[in-house]
C-alpha cells in the first residue's frame, strides 16, 4: 500500500496481515500444525505401534544375530551361559551349601536349570530395556517411531533366546527321568504371562535409565538381589521352614519364583502342587497384566521427552 504525502512523496505502508495479532498457538492451529514429537493419544500409540510390528520382529531379530557375532560359537552361547550359569550354582548351591536338601538329586537338578532358565529371561529383559533408550539415542533422535518399539524389541529378542534354549532344557529334564506328558503344555500359557510382565518390566526400566543412565550400572546388583530371594537355587518353603510363614509367602508370590514355579511344576515330576503358593495362575495373570498395562502407561506419557536435553 501507497500513500502521497504533503510535500508530494509517495510513502510506503505494510500490509496489514491476516495472522496479526494472533497467539502462536492459534496460529499453528490456522495453519494446521503440530508440535515435532508430541505424544499421541495412547490408543493411536497402540494403533502406531501394531503398524510397526514388522520393524519390532526384524529388529529383535537383528539384535540377536548380532549379540554373538564375535564369538566363534556364535548363536550356542544362548545355550551355554545359562547352562554353564546352572553348573557353576550347582557345584556351590548344591554340592557345596546342600540348597537342595528336600529334593533327590533327579528333582534338584532338574529344579535349578529351570530355574536359572526361566529367571534369566526376566533378568536379561530387564538388563536390556533398562538401556533401550539410552543405548539407541542416536536410531530415536533420526527417526520418527513409537518409542515403545525398543523395549519391546529387547523382550522379544529374550524370548527368542530362551525358546531356542527351551531344547537344552526340555533334554535335561528327560534326563533326569521327568518324561513329556499333558502338563508340559502349560509352558506355553506360562512363558506368555511371563513375557508380558517381562515387556512390561523392559518398559518401566526403559524410561528409568533414559532419564538416569547410572540406573545400568545400578541393576546387575538389584537383579542379583531378586535372584537370592526368589529361589533359583533353593526351595523357598523347605529353607525357610523354621522361619515365620509370611517371609516364604511374600518370596513365594515375588513374580519371578512365581513363574518358575510354574514351569517347574509343569515339567518336573517330582515338583508337585505343594509346592505351589495358593491361587498361582491367578497371581502369575495378575503380575502380568499389571506390569504389561501399568509399564505400557507408565512409558508412553514420557514419549515425547525420549531423546531431548
Amino acid at each position: 500500500m501507497s500513500e502521497t504525502t504533503h510535500d508530494g512523496t509517495v510513502a510506503m505502508t505494510r500490509p496489514v496481515s491476516p495472522d496479526e495479532g494472533l497467539t502462536p498457538a492459534r496460529l499453528a492451529a490456522k495453519h494446521g500444525l503440530s508440535v515435532s514429537g508430541a505424544r499421541p493419544s495412547l490408543m493411536e500409540y497402540v494403533r502406531q505401534l501394531w503398524g510397526r510390528r514388522h520393524f519390532i520382529l526384524a529388529f529383535s531379530q537383528a539384535k540377536l544375530t548380532a549379540q554373538y557375532s564375535q564369538a566363534k560359537l556364535g548363536q550356542l552361547w544362548q545355550v551355554a551361559t545359562p547352562l554353564l550359569n546352572a553348573l557353576v550354582y550347582f557345584l556351590i548351591f548344591g554340592l557345596i551349601l546342600n540348597a537342595g536338601r528336600g529334593m533327590p538329586k533327579d528333582v534338584y537338578i532338574p529344579f535349578l536349570v529351570t530355574g536359572v532358565f526361566v529367571f534369566t529371561f526376566t533378568q536379561s529383559s530387564a538388563m536390556a530395556g533398562v538401556r533401550a533408550i539410552a543405548g539407541n539415542l542416536g536410531l530415536v533422535r533420526a527417526l520418527h517411531f513409537p518409542r515403545a518399539s525398543l523395549p519391546i524389541s529387547f523382550a522379544l529378542q529374550q524370548l527368542q533366546q530362551l525358546l531356542a534354549s527351551m531344547i537344552v532344557l526340555f533334554a535335561v529334564v528327560v534326563g533326569f527321568g521327568s518324561y513329556p506328558r499333558l502338563s508340559w503344555l502349560l509352558v506355553i500359557p506360562a512363558l506368555v504371562l511371563q513375557f508380558l510382565f517381562n515387556m512390561g518390566l523392559a518398559l518401566i526400566v526403559a524410561r528409568m535409565g533414559a532419564k538416569t543412565p547410572d540406573l545400568a550400572q545400578l541393576m546387575p546388583f538389584i537383579m542379583r538381589t531378586w535372584m537370592y530371594a526368589s529361589g533359583v537355587m533353593f526351595s523357598i518353603p523347605i529353607m525357610l521352614e523354621d522361619k515365620p510363614a509370611w517371609i516364604a509367602d511374600v518370596l513365594q508370590w515375588n513374580p519371578a519364583a512365581v513363574f518358575m514355579d510354574l514351569i517347574r511344576f509343569a515339567l518336573i515330576d517330582g515338583y508337585g502342587s505343594e509346592n505351589l503358593p495358593p491361587h498361582v495362575w491367578a497371581v502369575a495373570l495378575g503380575w502380568s497384566v499389571l506390569l504389561a498395562v501399568g509399564g505400557f502407561v507408565y512409558f508412553w506419557k514420557a514419549e515425547e521427552r525420549y531423546g531431548r536435553g
